[in-house]
């Protein structure tokens, strides 16, 4: 595997995942916040250059301090050839099999083959379903700041709120993990008159709005997506595209998320969770 560095040719990549649309959003996501500062430390392999076969983005292994911390250790994955992710997969070191990790990707060989390499191991695997969505433009709010609410970014002094809230929270490793997003990467929140979060919204490493949530006092009242739209805009911004992966049951996020101009991508997003027995 080749790690590439040189601006211009993340910059080619870039370009070629867009080609590709929606099945490259992860890898996408995760190639551009790379080639931005890099701010959450990731790096971008491909098997050959420049015609490439798999992309893959990881933690750069001089990160890795926990071994069974499968929050921060996040990978994404998009391939041309199916014959060249799997054997990328069994022959390579290119996934630590020995460390607890997810892998996010938009396409149903990668489930499988991870899968198949998984059992093999003897390794757990936990598999998430999430529907994609993509917003053409910023997010549009239905409602404008509601009076004693103000937007801020979200502060680390807020994290103990956000991690007790998080259905995949409350324990030290995702504590870490939210404290690292909210130091590295932009996020949104709406603050109370009390200076406590009402409703937030993150950015994570691979440039997906993710952990949204509004405390269930507030709900009903669209400030998901003002959160949402401001986040948005800053994305748009930049560049990146807009997009987000919600779990099809979760109906009233799904309701919110298309209410402000969200529309459901094709496909299957998938977040796979690898850890020992």
């Amino acid at each position: 595997m080749l790690i590439l560095t040189c601006p211009s040719q993340l910059q080619r990549l870039e370009e070629a995942l867009r080609r590709s649309l929606p099945a490259t959003l992860p890898v996408l996501g995760a190639v551009m916040t790379v080639a931005r500062g890099n701010p959450a430390t990731h790096e971008v392999l491909v098997d050959s250059w420049p015609h490439f076969g798999v992309v893959l983005t990881r933690l750069r292994p001089e990160e890795h301090r926990d071994p069974g911390d499968f929050y921060t250790n996040q990978l994404t994955v998009y391939y041309r050839d199916e014959g060249a992710w799997r054997a990328l997969l069994g022959g390579t070191e290119a996934v630590g099999w020995t460390r607890a990790f997810q892998m996010q990707g938009m396409q149903d060989g990668m489930y499988e083959a991870v899968r198949e390499a998984a059992d093999a191991k003897g390794l757990r695997l936990e598999t998430y379903r999430y529907q994609a969505l993509l917003s053409p433009q910023p997010p549009r709010p239905c409602v404008q700041v509601p009076p004693g609410l103000r937007l801020a970014p979200v502060s680390p002094s807020h994290i103990p709120l956000l991690n007790a809230t998080w259905d995949f929270g409350g324990n030290a490793r995702s504590r870490r993990f939210l404290l690292g997003l909210v130091r590295a990467l932009p996020s949104t929140c709406l603050l109370g008159p009390h200076g406590r979060p009402v409703s937030w919204s993150l950015l994570d490493p691979l440039g997906c709005l993710s952990h949204g949530y509004t405390l269930p006092a507030w709900r009903g009242q669209g400030l998901s997506g003002v959160t949402l739209g401001a986040l948005g805009r800053e994305l748009h911004a930049r560049g990146f595209p807009i997009y987000c992966g919600v779990l099809p049951h979760n109906t009233p996020s799904q309701r919110a998320v298309r209410a402000v101009g969200f529309l459901p991508q094709p496909g299957t997003f998938y977040t796979l969770v690898v850890t020992p027995q």
